[in-house]
């Protein structure tokens, strides 16, 4: 963070101070978790149901914090009180955006794959200047700030992911972060269930767009209708991005390889350059021209944007990590989360990559779809018959209609296994797994690593 006193963060902050110096100097890092505070540093502590982070003050103290900022007087220790620590922390963050201008601040939302296009993003920025972007998907109303807060006069670029689970939550976070630039990956149904509708989940997503300024930039996915509706709701300038005809920046000749990889022709106006993808899934290449249209609207060539796209790899864990067994089984480790969407996107890389080869897919339950949630599963199946997965393991009873969706198809050839949890999953792949094989594993966060982990063996080569 860049130095601040305890006296300008508490104007910051609307915070009173207690027993703290006003002149003292915050030159470290802003913290909710005590273990990684450091010199210089601010501990923020929130009193959660089963542990009071003002509990931890003085052990924040003692690894040398400047003070605490918190909702009571920690006795002993220089506090900052505020009658609301997360909406302090945000009110700090804006405070520290407002006095950084040379700064670009890009923010990404979607349904699925916003977590893989920030990370491209970052790493294709990190070409042009300092990125500072948050590890995994840090996007809500503690991570984003917190990740805000990192920022120093050196920071060129701040990549932002955001999360809604209602309407007016990404708006509130635009509202710390200000963006310059809002991406836009794609409207499906994830948190199906809290928003009620797709229609509300798309005018959730719409308020990145919306909250841009008259010189803001809104890169939008051309290859979805929702997403390019929102030309409509956003001040700033519009940037289409995808393999559409009329697409800014679109993707031609696409061709996908025997490990999923896609490479194309990156074509924006009269420029064209090939780009040989390093990474798994045909969806990737959507995923990429966003991450492209950022990149070359801040001034990098679509040749250079091309050579960086082909460099680019995975950077946040259990997102199509793909490794080889020393026995010839292939694992596409997509276990962090899962909804219809993504997890169709996941199906369609096995397949890919499961040319010719036995294919298995290992799925958990999708959480947080509501009325959609039978739907949701069995339309996840059908796909799973359609493409002609060999082995379906659904885990858990939650996970069920999956196996109603595939079996509908009167024509799927594939075999059908619903386990109880992960470890009855394991079993079943100990029995059924021979040389050749390639198996997804795909879940809401239901452990479904497990299987994964499971599945690697010290002797793995990595793909």
């Amino acid at each position: 963070m860049i130095p601040l006193t305890l006296a300008e963060i508490a104007e910051a902050t609307g915070a009173e101070l207690a027993g703290a110096d006003p002149a003292a100097r915050v030159t470290g890092s802003v913290e909710f978790d005590s273990r990684r505070v450091g010199p210089g540093g601010l501990f923020v502590a929130f009193a959660g149901e089963k542990v009071d982070g003002h509990d931890y003050g003085a052990t924040a103290m003692a690894a040398g914090a400047v003070a605490v900022l918190g909702t009571r007087p920690v006795e002993g220790v220089p506090t900052l009180v505020v009658g609301d620590a997360l909406d302090a922390l945000g009110r700090l963050a804006r405070a520290v955006r407002d006095r950084l201008p040379r700064l670009t601040v890009v923010g990404i939302t979607g349904s699925s794959g916003k977590t893989t296009t920030k990370d491209l993003i970052s790493q294709l920025l990190a070409r042009l200047g300092e990125v500072v972007a948050p590890a995994g998907n840090f996007n809500n109303e503690l991570g984003l700030p917190h990740t805000v807060l990192k920022a120093t006069p050196d920071t060129r670029y701040l990549v932002l992911e955001m999360g809604a689970r209602g309407v007016g939550h990404i708006r509130y976070l635009c509202d710390i972060a200000r963006p310059d630039i809002g991406v836009e990956v794609n409207v499906g149904e994830a948190h199906l269930g809290e928003f009620g509708s797709v229609e509300r989940i798309a005018a959730a997503k719409s308020e990145l767009v919306a909250s841009l300024s008259a010189d803001g930039l809104a890169v939008l996915n051309a290859d979805d209708a929702r997403v390019r509706a929102m030309a409509t709701v956003t001040p700033g300038r519009v940037l289409l991005a995808g393999e559409a005809a009329d697409a800014d920046l679109r993707a031609e000749d696409v061709v996908v390889d025997a490990r999923g990889r896609a490479s194309y022709q990156l074509v924006a106006g009269a420029e064209r350059a090939a780009v040989r993808l390093a990474v798994t899934g045909r969806h990737q290449v959507g995923n990429t021209l966003l991450a492209a249209a950022v990149a070359t609207s801040l001034g990098m060539s679509v040749s250079d944007a091309a050579a960086a796209l082909s460099e680019a790899g995975l950077v946040s864990s259990r997102r199509m990590d793909v490794f080889d067994r020393a026995d010839g089984v292939t694992v596409i480790d997509d276990s962090y989360n899962a909804n219809p969407s993504s997890t169709a996107a996941a199906l369609r890389a096995l397949a890919e990559l499961g040319r010719g080869r036995r294919t298995i897919a290992v799925l958990g339950y999708m959480a947080e779809l509501g009325e959609y949630e039978r739907a949701g599963h069995e339309e996840v199946g059908r796909l799973a018959a359609e493409l002609g997965v060999d082995l379906l393991v659904a885990v858990g009873d939650q996970a069920a209609p999956i196996l109603t969706g595939a079996e509908a198809n009167a024509n799927w050839g594939g075999k059908s296994v619903l386990v109880i949890d992960q470890d009855a999953a394991i079993a079943v792949l100990r029995d059924e797994l021979r040389s050749g094989d390639v198996v997804l594993c795909k879940g809401s966060r239901y452990r479904t690593w497990d299987v994964v982990d499971a599945l690697r063996e010290t002797a793995e080569v990595q793909a």
